[in-house]
């Protein structure tokens, strides 16, 4: 497969530049997808909710009531939970919500999304370039010559660029990586990929 290249003012320029179908045309999986963001979402909880148990609620330990007699129900302890106030039962506790995924599942997961996206035209390449100073009307020119100002983008550069990721860090619907830190959730929750032209190589070697 093979994509033209624009430049920043979005303008083609003549060239275009060979995607490799090992990564960008392979059978979409799916449930590997699936998966891939569910490990995402799930190392993104922090597991620290907490409730407190009978054995923890402050409360004096004293018989509330007599056993018998008073017509009404047993209670031996102020913590039950049944009142207000009272211990939780079988509430949460802190727990690590992460989980271990395959190396190849999650590398299979990254190329059907990039298989899917470019399937459906959603990638566009554009060439290196690179801000003289952090600015953020500077990005925004650049989303809007590709009339991307109201969509999700995720610009994808082949190395980490200060001055292009301190432009863009403060617009909404908008996020900026390498090409050794793309994840699925990413590609997935984008709705057009920005691809730099030197990622191109680096993308085609997953």
């Amino acid at each position: 497969m093979e994509l033209a290249i624009h430049n920043i003012q979005g303008q083609a320029t003549g060239k275009k530049v060979k995607l490799a179908d090992e990564v960008f045309a392979v059978e979409p999986n799916e449930h590997a997808v699936y998966l891939d963001v569910k490990q995402y979402l799930a190392n993104q909880r922090q597991g620290t909710h907490k409730t407190k148990e009978r054995w923890e609620v402050a409360f004096s330990t004293k018989k509330l009531l007599k056993q018998k007699g008073t017509g009404g129900a047993r209670h031996g302890s102020r913590k039950a939970n049944i009142y207000k106030g009272g211990g939780r039962v079988f509430g949460p506790q802190p727990r690590d919500y992460s989980f271990k995924l395959n190396k190849k599942l999650k590398e299979l997961a990254r190329r059907s999304v990039l298989s899917a996206k470019a399937k459906e035209s959603l990638i566009t390449v554009v060439e290196d370039f690179n801000f003289e100073a952090p600015k953020t009307k500077s990005y925004v020119e650049l989303l809007n010559a590709f009339s991307l100002n109201n969509k999700k983008t995720l610009l994808i550069l082949p190395e980490l660029n200060k001055n292009v990721v301190l432009s863009g860090r403060n617009i909404p619907q908008t996020k900026i990586t390498t090409a050794g830190n793309i994840n699925t959730y990413d590609l997935v929750n984008s709705d057009v990929i920005l691809l730099a032209e030197s990622a191109v190589q680096k993308l085609n070697e997953l």
